[in-house]
């Protein structure tokens, strides 16, 4: 599958908006830091058409190394982060995922493991899910949509029955259930360029769609497709990068910038460099510190570095791993 370098989707992006249409709002750091985001590596068992950072079975080599792994131990001792969000590629399959979990837990910090769901069926993860539980690991499940035909075309013949089978084991384990304290999120993201828009009346839809066939969930939330990778590679061969960034950047929404991830959040990617947020990250737009000595001195105030992916996060009601950052859809056409 072609791809196309970090370099050559940040001139895209740049090149497919006029220099006035630009991203060119303002952003710093929030002074806590509230989540530790680490990406142990683009290693996973499936290839969906939507990842933004081009994850793949054939994605071994990108694992995070036990020197990077270490530094991340001894990073959570030294922030303090509320929260250990553990992504890829699938996480699960890192060789260190386990160890990540347990440190984390033992310094009294949430885990949160973004999971593909299938990857809790693989024969030799079948301890997986009760490992989970076990940890009290919260778990946010991609699941494009509440029906087979969406989810098996982004992600791949056979997937939306095999989620549900991973759902059910989820369930089974405690996950979803009141009371239980297993929180069970499901991420959803839109078809090709529609954005992101769930309501009241979607999560009812997904709860009972979703209950008629034995699956149970504590939250629902939505991403919308980001500009980059696989999505922006796809948009080029049909054209529509500048009439996706137009529609991103007409519905531009002020009320989501105070929520938005990368205020709070600090992405680590496999080779151990800092950002601001996992697609900066994927954009090869680093951060000047060191992984080994970073402090909160460090990111508190610091400005953020933006491009016009950023429009991706800031349309409609906001987008980020934590799903909308806005109760409010108005637009603004400029920021």
């Amino acid at each position: 599958m072609a791809s196309l370098s970090a370099q050559q989707q940040r001139e895209l992006l740049q090149s497919n908006l006029p220099a006035e249409e630009s991203f060119r709002a303002s952003l710093q750091r929030q002074s806590s830091l509230q989540v530790l985001q680490l990406n142990l590596g683009r290693l996973c068992n499936m290839r969906c058409s939507h990842c933004h950072v081009d994850a793949g079975p054939d994605q071994a080599h990108t694992q995070m190394p036990e020197a990077v792994v270490q530094q991340c131990l001894d990073a959570m001792e030294r922030l303090k982060p509320e929260l250990v969000d553990l992504t890829g590629g699938a996480p699960e399959l890192h060789q260190s995922f386990r160890q990540l979990v347990r440190h984390a837990r033992s310094l009294g910090c949430r885990v949160i493991d973004r999971c593909n769901l299938t990857v809790l069926l693989l024969p030799a993860l079948a301890d997986l899910a009760p490992f989970l539980a076990e940890q009290q690991v919260e778990i946010v499940a991609s699941l494009p949509a509440p029906e087979e035909l969406n989810t098996d075309a982004q992600r791949g013949d056979g997937t939306w029955k095999a989620s549900l089978e991973a759902l059910r084991l989820l369930n089974r384990l405690g996950y979803g259930q009141d009371g239980s304290g297993l929180e069970l999120t499901l991420m959803s993201n839109p078809a090709g360029e529609e954005l992101q828009q769930l309501t009241p009346c979607d999560e009812i839809r997904w709860r009972k769609t979703l209950a008629e066939m034995g699956v149970a969930f504590n939250h629902l939330i939505g991403l919308n497709n980001m500009p980059i990778a696989r999505f922006l590679l796809e948009l080029e061969e049909q054209q529509r990068t500048t009439t996706y960034l137009q529609r991103l950047r007409q519905a531009y929404n002020p009320c989501s910038v105070s929520g938005l991830m990368c205020r709070s959040t600090l992405s680590v990617s496999a080779k151990g460099e800092l950002f601001d947020c996992d697609f900066n990250q994927m954009l090869e737009m680093p951060l000047p510190l060191n992984l080994a000595s970073v402090g909160l001195d460090d990111l508190g105030g610091r400005e953020i570095i933006t491009g016009n992916h950023c429009y991706g996060c800031t349309a409609g009601q906001g987008s980020s791993c934590s799903g909308a950052t806005a109760t409010s859809a108005a637009s603004s056409s400029s920021n």
